[in-house]
């Protein structure tokens, strides 16, 4: 966690102290014997990079206002996504831009709103969006300047809501406050409540002063019930009125649990690091002891903005002095203790969650908490409650969750190193910052297997399992993730025990000499097409292309899904219309998985061609043929529950051409 929490150290410090791509691109199948994502040539928006049954559509680099002057300045990282029509919603540690994506060649910024406060998690509800904020720098007025008090009623850090009616030109409606903010945020849509949205906060930093926020208690439980340690925040937002949102629960769904088994870091890493330290204190760098975390080492742009403030205060000019440098080593620890406030027992379970999950068609949600993975039954959504919970030795700090669409299983993934490590390099244990794969049944999870992007990366990339969601692949379960600049896998995962990469897009490192910040913070599908957010190189688009594992049915079946909004911690339950295409994908999986006979599967093709390619009643007779042909022959198959599914979609699309006629 060193590197990701040194970024939010930054913020906190400095609002304390201060307030065209490389064409070069390999696109053949991975050898076993050397796979194309190693090695491949560094460069910021430059880089070499490597394909694989995916096409990259666009790249389009951060708009004028949120554009880094280096790779890796914290202040324009770019974070999750949310999306709204033909809108993407961006997010970045100083506000967040709107693309429209109309045209996926071509996306055109829509709207670049700035607002720091961290990293902008995003959400969509209608005319709503829900923006995170947790960094101590957040003005309510969305200021730059940061707050330079340590206590002030100008500090934003909880939900912000804009209304955007006119996405152009997002109008705020009010600032929901929270005692630890808001790292993510899950929209919960009630199916018996029309009324109302709820939202789920993962506020991840130290609880606020209470003369700052009235109620924040930083005591443990058992000194105070009130205490802002161990719960999550659920905040009703009426929709019609929704300057009336305002935090209506805090579920305690940590209670009796314990400090989860850890696997700490490698003897490799841990030289490493502490060679790091005391390779910074011999150039003169300024170094930070976080508790829980050890010591690590403040940015060289973090300790300019601190020496800069020093020299404001004291009213002078010019550079800092080494009287300024001592003042400033002194005051760290002070700083430290201010930012962090009263910690948590050591021996507790975790005081939060960061990411939530929620599946409202099965009325589960799954929480990535830290040190465990926690399932919730979220029936009554203002009050979530814990139903499991488990904990591995191989997992450092689940991430997230996502469901499969059957709601049979649950993957979680484990941010090890928080975003900012290298941890796929060939000498990283495969069990680490990966996937964990659990079905569900009875409503309690079961461990299956891990995944991992199988690449090895280098010294100098960032890489560990972050944000993905379903591609709507019918009668499968296909994901596409981001792993950092380990680039984005797509994998298969409807065998839970034996997960398998299909496709995957990377590049080069950013910096072919030191670590900075770049990769993929998110790549989510939607409505045809794969959307990434880079951390340094802006937005990019992708489409999946035909291979043996994903055939041109199966993708048009998936492009046949088509959504009004999405918000991927908010699962929808994904159908499909009745089409020649689907009816052909379950064929074609039928075919590949030895699923029914060869001979009878060519019929069925042969039928629906003819089908397709007749008209009135014709068309109709020889549909119905086909139902009562493919019922027939579901016994005999292999895969009888895919061969009635193909057979139940013959019969739908053999009833919307006889409703089409009808009209």
């Amino acid at each position: 966690m060193r590197q990701r929490l040194s970024v939010s150290l930054a913020i906190g410090l400095f609002s304390l102290g201060a307030c065209a791509h490389s064409s070069n691109v390999a696109s053949s199948a991975p050898s076993p014997n050397r796979d194309p994502r190693v090695g491949l040539r560094a460069g910021w928006m430059d880089a070499a990079q490597a394909a694989w049954n995916l096409r990259l559509v666009s790249t389009t680099p951060p708009s004028h206002d949120f554009l880094p002057a280096t790779p890796g300045d914290f202040r324009f990282i770019n974070s999750d996504l949310s999306f709204d029509g033909k809108y993407v919603i961006q997010g970045n540690f100083s506000g967040y831009q709107v693309w429209d994506i109309s045209d996926p060649s071509h996306p055109t910024l829509h709207t670049a709103y700035v607002c720091p406060g961290s990293q902008s998690d995003v959400s969509v509800y209608r005319n709503l969006l829900f923006v995170s904020d947790e960094a101590p720098n957040g003005r309510t007025d969305c200021g730059t300047q940061g707050v330079a008090d340590t206590v002030s009623h100008d500090r934003a850090r909880g939900i912000r809501i804009f209304e955007i009616s006119d996405i152009a030109h997002p109008k705020p409606i009010t600032i929901v406050q929270t005692c630890r903010g808001s790292h993510t945020h899950t929209v919960v849509t009630d199916p018996h409540d029309t009324a109302n949205v709820y939202i789920y906060i993962s506020g991840s930093a130290p609880v606020r002063s209470s003369k700052e926020l009235p109620g924040c208690v930083a005591a443990m439980p058992s000194k105070d019930p009130n205490s802002a340690w161990f719960r999550i925040e659920v905040i009703k937002v009426p929709l019609a009125h929704p300057e009336q949102a305002k935090i209506v629960s805090s579920p305690r769904i940590f209670d009796n649990l314990v400090a989860p088994p850890k696997h700490g870091e490698t003897p490799a890493d841990s030289a490493a690091h502490a060679k790091e330290i005391a390779d910074a204190k011999a150039q003169g760098k300024f170094t930070a002891m976080i508790p829980g975390y050890g010591e690590i080492v403040l940015h060289d742009e973090d300790t300019q903005a601190l020496l800069d403030s020093i020299v404001s205060h004291r009213h002078g000019t010019g550079a800092p002095t080494a009287q300024d440098s001592a003042a400033l080593r002194d005051t760290i620890p002070t700083l430290i203790k201010q930012m962090m406030g009263q910690q948590p027992d050591s021996g507790s379970g975790p005081t939060q969650c960061h990411d939530i999950t929620v599946y409202p068609a099965i009325g589960l949600a799954g929480g990535a908490c830290a040190g465990y993975g926690l399932l919730l039954d979220i029936a009554d959504p203002a009050h979530p409650k814990r139903i499991g919970a488990v904990s591995d030795s191989n997992f450092s700090y689940w991430h997230s969750a996502t469901f499969n669409n059957a709601g049979s299983k649950l993957l979680f993934s484990d941010e090890w190193g928080g975003g900012g490590q290298p941890k796929c390099r060939a000498t990283d244990k495969k069990e680490w910052g990966a996937d964990a794969i659990f079905t569900l049944n009875n409503r309690q999870m079961q461990f299956q297997s891990y995944y991992k992007m199988p690449a090895p990366q280098t010294q100098q990339e960032n890489c560990v399992a972050h944000n993905g969601s379903l591609i709507p692949i019918p009668g499968r379960d296909i994901m596409v993730q981001a792993w950092y600049q380990g680039g984005l896998s797509v994998f298969d995962w409807t065998d839970a025990k034996h997960p398998k990469e299909i496709a995957f897009f990377d590049r080069g490192p950013v910096d072919a000499n030191e670590m900075k910040s770049g990769g993929y913070w998110s790549t989510y599908w939607y409505n045809g097409v794969i959307v990434g957010s880079e951390i340094s190189r802006g937005l990019d688009i992708f489409e999946l292309t035909p291979s043996g594992f994903i055939s041109p049915n199966e993708i048009e079946a998936a492009k046949s899904v088509k959504l009004d909004y999405f918000n991927v911690q908010s699962q929808p339950k994904f159908t499909w219309p009745a089409t020649y295409s689907l009816a052909r994908a379950y064929l074609d999986q039928l075919e590949r998985d030895n699923g029914m006979d060869a001979a009878k599967i060519a019929d069925a093709r042969a039928e629906l061609t003819k089908a397709e390619h007749a008209s009135g009643s014709k068309q109709q007779l020889a549909l119905n043929e086909l139902v009562s042909r493919l019922e027939k022959d579901v016994s005999s198959a292999h895969d009888t529950a895919k061969a009635q599914t193909l057979a139940n979609t013959v019969r739908q699309l053999a009833a919307s051409q006889d409703l089409a006629r009808a009209k």
